[in-house]
C-alpha cells in the first residue's frame, strides 16, 4: 500500500508488542496518531499471520462517522469489546482518543491484565499526560509520542528536487494530512483552520477558559520568539506591551501549561554545564510544528536562522533525544578586569550513553561569525561530541578543535551519524 509507514515509531510498537504495557500512543492531532495504529501497525500485524478478527480498532473520535454512538459509554463498550474476545490466541486492541470514553481507566486495566490482549489506546490532550499515564494505567502505561512528520518522512514518494521540498517542509511543516492539499492556499487555510477550530478550541473547552483572547496572544508570542529565553513574566510583559492586553504571571504560566498539554509547545530547560544544575527560571519554547508556528504568524517571520533551530530541535525530539539548552559560564579577563562570561549552547542531546552539544547556524560564511559560533563549543572541556549544523550544503567535516560540520538537509536525513 503506498502510504508513508512512519517506521520510527512503527519499530518503536514492534519492538513494545505483548510486553504487558498499555501502549499510550501521544501527540497533537492530526499528527498521524491514528493512522499509525489503524493502518500502519494495523497492516503490519495482518502481514505478520495476525488474524483480522483477532485486531479490535474503535475510534472515539466525535468526529467519526462510523462510530457508534452507545459505544461512548463505558458499560456497553466493555460488553461490546468482552464479547469479540472469544479464544485464547492473542488479540490486539486499538483504541483511538480513548479519552472521550468516561472511565475508561478500568476498563482498559482489565482488558489489559488479561495474558492475551494486548493493548494500544491514543490521546491527544491533557486527559493523557506523560505525567498521568503511570497513575492512570497503575504502573503499566507505556507511552509512545508522536511527532508531525520529520523531513525524511516529508519526502517519501515525493519526486520533486530536495530543495524545493526543504522549502515547502520549513514553510509549511509536516503535518500529514497537508498531502491532501495541493495548493498554497489550501495549505495555509488547513494550518490555520486547525488552530482555530481544533487546537485552541480544544483548550479552552477542555480547561474551560473564559480569556480565550490571553491564550491566543500567548500562542502567537511563542510563534514569534521561538527559540528565545522566556519565562512567565517575561511573556506577560511582552503581551502587554506588544498585544496591550494586561495579564499577570499566574496566569500565563498555567495557560502556558495547558499549551504544552495540548502537544502544541515544547518547553526547554537552561542548564550550565560546567556547574551541572538547571536554571529553574528561564526556558525556552518551540512549536512542534514548524507549519503551525509560520500560519499562526500568517507567514510573516520567516527567518530561517530560526526556523532551522525550530525543526532542528524537532529532528533531534523525533529521533528520541532528550534536550536541554546549555550554557558555559566561565570567568574571563574582559577590558583588564575579571568578568563572569555566558556563553550559549542551542543544543545538549542525550540519548543513552550518548551525548552531542550542538549549534545550529543558518550561516557562517565569515571568520567571525564562524568564531562566535565556536565560543561556547570551545570551553567545554569533556568529550562528547560537538557539532556545528549549518544551513549549507556541505560534505561532514571536523576541524582541529574535534568540532564536527554537518549540513542540515544531510542531517535531517542521516542524523548526527554523518
Amino acid at each position: 500500500m503506498d502510504y508513508i509507514r512512519r517506521e520510527i515509531y512503527l519499530n518503536i510498537l514492534i519492538a513494545r508488542r505483548n510486553n504487558g504495557e498499555v501502549k499510550v500512543i501521544t501527540g497533537p492531532r492530526r499528527s498521524g496518531k491514528s493512522w499509525l495504529l489503524s493502518h500502519v501497525y494495523y497492516d503490519y500485524l495482518v502481514e505478520t499471520g495476525v488474524p483480522e478478527d483477532h485486531i479490535i480498532a474503535l475510534s472515539f473520535d466525535q468526529d467519526d462517522e462510523n462510530m457508534r454512538e452507545d459505544l461512548l459509554e463505558v458499560s456497553a463498550l466493555k460488553s461490546y469489546l468482552y464479547e469479540r474476545i472469544q479464544d485464547k490466541e492473542n488479540y490486539y486492541l486499538m483504541l483511538d482518543e480513548i479519552q472521550e470514553v468516561i472511565g475508561f481507566e478500568r476498563l482498559v486495566n482489565g482488558l489489559n491484565a488479561k495474558p492475551n490482549v494486548d493493548v494500544y489506546v491514543t490521546g491527544s490532550n491533557s486527559h493523557l499526560l506523560s505525567s498521568d499515564i503511570n497513575t492512570l494505567f497503575r504502573g503499566r502505561g507505556d507511552e509512545v509520542h508522536v511527532y508531525p512528520l520529520s523531513f525524511g518522512e516529508f519526502c517519501t514518494n515525493r519526486t520533486e528536487p530536495l530543495n524545493e521540498l526543504w522549502k515547502e517542509y520549513y514553510t509549511y511543516g509536516g503535518l500529514p494530512g497537508l498531502r491532501n492539499h495541493g495548493s498554497a492556499e489550501q495549505k495555509v487555510n488547513y494550518l490555520q483552520r486547525l488552530w482555530k477550530k481544533t487546537y485552541l478550541a480544544d483548550v479552552v473547552e477542555r480547561h474551560n477558559l473564559r480569556n480565550e483572547d490571553l491564550l491566543e496572544n500567548l500562542a502567537d508570542v511563542l510563534c514569534s520568539s521561538v527559540g528565545s529565553l522566556n519565562n512567565p513574566t517575561k511573556l506577560a510583559n511582552t503581551i502587554h506591551s506588544v498585544k496591550q492586553q494586561k495579564a499577570d504571571r499566574e496566569t500565563v504560566e498555567k495557560y502556558l501549561g495547558y499549551l504544552e498539554d495540548a502537544f502544541l509547545f515544547e518547553s526547554v530547560k537552561r542548564y550550565d554545564i560546567k556547574g551541572k544544575r538547571y536554571f529553574e527560571s528561564i526556558k525556552k519554547y518551540y512549536s512542534v510544528d514548524i507549519g503551525l508556528r509560520n500560519a499562526r504568524l500568517n507567514f510573516r517571520q520567516q527567518e530561517l536562522t530560526h526556523i532551522m533551530e525550530n525543526i532542528v530541535y524537532n529532528h533531534l525530539r523525533i529521533f528520541g533525544y532528550l534536550v536541554d539548552v546549555g550554557v558555559v559560564e566561565v570567568r574571563e579577563m574582559k577590558d583588564g578586569k575579571q568578568q563572569q562570561t555566558q556563553y550559549e549552547v542551542d543544543f545538549i542531546a542525550t540519548n543513552g550513553q550518548e551525548k552531542y552539544y550542538i549549534q545550529s547556524a543558518y550561516r557562517i560564511d565569515d571568520e567571525t561569525k564562524r568564531e562566535q559560533e565556536l565560543q561556547s563549543l570551545k570551553r567545554i572541556d569533556d568529550s562528547f561530541r560537538k557539532v556545528v549544523i549549518v544551513g549549507d550544503d556541505i560534505a561532514p567535516w571536523t576541524d582541529e578543535n574535534g568540532i564536527t560540520y554537518i549540513g542540515l538537509l544531510q542531517f535531517l536525513q542521516k542524523g548526527l551519524q554523518s
